[in-house]
């Protein structure tokens, strides 16, 4: 009988054995005590032979009798005695065999667990073997895959340079796509409708594939998933901070003191992000910037704030910035800086019209002189004020207006600081002629080259006059497009909405135009293409930031904004000229 246990079978054998070697001197006590018996009744035995010789007969009988019994008893306990023995030595007997047995059945187990022992150190010594080989293989990769990223990334650098060298030429608008995370209130009306479509209409379909495309999920019942890829110089995803967003518009900003016009403009559906793209988070009392946690900032302080920065390294008192905010609410334009006889803020009906050179002006605009970004943030804060805002079911403070700010930055110059010289008059017509062939551009005002030499440093030398030169950068955060069944407005908000996506259309319409170099573009059939009409033309460097919402739920809309840019990117309007001629100041 074998033992069974998980720890060896030496102690459950090592207890049988005391406890039969306690039963063997149970035994020889026993014999002992027998053997003192014996050797008492013998004594008894030579009392009564003793006796027996001065008994009678009688006692001799009785004696013989007696005899005769005890040699009877001692016979059957000798008996007993000699079997008790036998059994003992067959019990020690078959004990030795099963210790023996044990011992050998030990051994065998010993030498088995110490052979798997040896095997599993094989086998691990095998795994580090493998594992090191595979550290070195995956070292390898590593460093394989560093220098095929390091080498995408430095072709990237120069296919997005030579790309936007391609975009200076060909005029085309920039465009940049931001997908917002999801937040609270997307699902805030959504308690009416069932289980299964209110996760559908969580679920997302608007991704960034990587950083220059946009990948749309499109479904409907019944048919099968859809991929639709969209192309633009730059995609955010949801993920991406207020940082990373400005890091690639502050490079514009540099273009306005080289003396380029730039514009910014964010386009979207309400509620997609684009005042926090543009503002940063605001406090919902007064619409002020929250500057707790500057990191949160839009493009519109951030790109103030670089400004000046940059003005800060010219030489003193050789540019002066002015500001003006208007909102284009219902097809009418308000001045929101103006103030009446007692220096209150309040907006005024102000028009657009065209200049005989054809740009667009607002007369009587209100232009407030800043010396820094703080005195700026601050009169946009008193604009935004007056903005109209409007509750809707998509967004709790939807913007019903378009807003606009601009900053006018005004250079003083002497002889030829910003003219374009004769080389670079050269290298721009010899770059033209590289790409016309390709991407036909729209005619351009007529240049000769001989206004161009005579604007050569040896003919400038004796007529150096200082010259005010004026730059514009407009900031422009457009109302939201809607879809009124999701909206829930009625009355104003609805009329409202009306004017927005009639505006917005016409936007569309005029890049439609431009796109197909039509005769006429109908810039007058908005106040808002008509008041964006020199930046929009191909006056200014133009980026427009898509902001679209990631869930099912305004995959319509987004697939709309999407479309919007797709159509702008399009758009070549020739190469963005410098501003190199001088302007009258504008009366305040």
């Amino acid at each position: 009988m074998r033992p069974r246990g998980g720890s060896g079978p030496g102690p459950v054998w090592a207890q049988r054995v005391r406890q039969l070697q306690r039963g063997l001197r149970t035994k020889e006590e026993r014999i002992v005590v027998l053997e003192t018996e014996n050797a008492a009744l013998h004594l008894k035995l030579a009392e009564y032979q003793g006796l027996a010789g001065r008994s009678t007969n009688e006692v001799l009988q009785l004696y013989s009798a007696h005899g005769q019994q005890q040699k009877l008893q001692r016979s059957s306990v000798v008996t007993h005695l000699h079997e008790a023995i036998k059994r003992l030595k067959q019990d020690m007997k078959s004990l030795r065999s099963f210790a023996l047995e044990l011992s050998k059945d030990f051994q065998r187990q010993c030498k088995a667990y110490l052979y798997q022992a040896l095997t599993a150190v094989q086998e691990i010594q095998l795994q580090n073997e493998a594992m090191q080989m595979f550290q070195i293989k995956a070292f390898d990769l590593e460093q394989s895959l560093q220098e095929v990223t390091e080498r995408y990334e430095k072709e990237k650098q120069k296919r997005r340079v030579l790309h936007n060298s391609l975009v200076e030429l060909r005029g085309n608008i920039r465009v940049h796509c931001r997908i917002r995370p999801s937040l609270p209130f997307d699902n805030a009306d959504e308690h009416s409708v069932s289980q299964d479509r209110q996760r559908n209409f969580s679920e997302k379909v608007a991704y960034a594939l990587d950083d220059e495309t946009v990948l749309v999920k499109c479904s409907r019942p019944g048919h099968t998933s859809v991929n639709k890829t969209f192309q633009f110089e730059r995609v955010y995803s949801a993920f991406e901070s207020q940082d990373t967003v400005f890091a690639d518009v502050a490079p514009l900003l540099t273009s306005l003191l080289d003396g380029y016009n730039v514009c910014i403009m964010a386009y979207g559906q309400t509620g997609s992000g684009k005042t926090y793209t543009m503002l940063g988070p605001q406090l919902e009392e007064n619409f002020a910037f929250a500057l707790e946690d500057e990191s949160e900032l839009g493009i519109i302080p951030r790109a103030t704030q670089e400004v000046f920065r940059l003005i800060s390294e010219k030489p003193p008192g050789s540019y002066w910035v002015e500001v003006s905010v208007v909102e284009v609410y219902n097809n009418e334009i308000f001045d929101l800086l103006a103030k009446d006889s007692c220096g209150k803020v309040f907006g005024v009906k102000r028009d657009v019209v065209t200049t005989r050179e054809g740009k667009s002006n607002v007369p009587l605009l209100t232009y407030e002189t800043v010396e820094n970004a703080s005195e700026f943030l601050h009169l946009v804060i008193k604009g935004l004020q007056l903005r109209v805002r409007h509750p809707t079911l998509v967004h709790a403070h939807s913007s019903r207006s378009h807003l606009v700010v601009t900053l006018t930055i005004t250079t003083v110059v002497s002889g030829d600081s910003f003219g374009t010289s004769w080389e670079d008059e050269q290298i721009s017509q010899r770059l033209n002629k590289e790409f016309s062939c390709t991407y036909p551009q729209k005619p351009r005002e007529n240049r000769s080259t001989s206004s161009s030499r005579a604007s050569s440093p040896a003919q400038l030398e004796a007529t150096e006059k200082p010259k005010q030169v004026r730059t514009r950068l407009q900031l422009v955060d457009l109302a939201g497009s809607e879809c009124v069944g999701m909206s829930g407005v009625t009355g104003a908000a609805l009329r409202e909405t009306s004017f927005i996506n009639r505006s917005l259309s016409a936007l569309a319409d005029v890049l439609g135009a431009i796109a197909e170099q039509r005769s006429h573009v109908p810039y007058r059939n908005s106040k808002l293409t008509h008041l964006l009409q020199d930046s929009v033309g191909g006056d200014a460097k133009l980026l427009v930031m898509l902001c679209i919402s990631p869930d099912q739920k305004y995959l319509t809309e987004s697939l709309q904004s999407l479309g919007f840019g797709t159509r702008a990117r399009q758009v070549q309007r020739g190469q963005i000229k410098k501003k190199n001629l001088p302007v009258q100041s504008k009366a305040k």
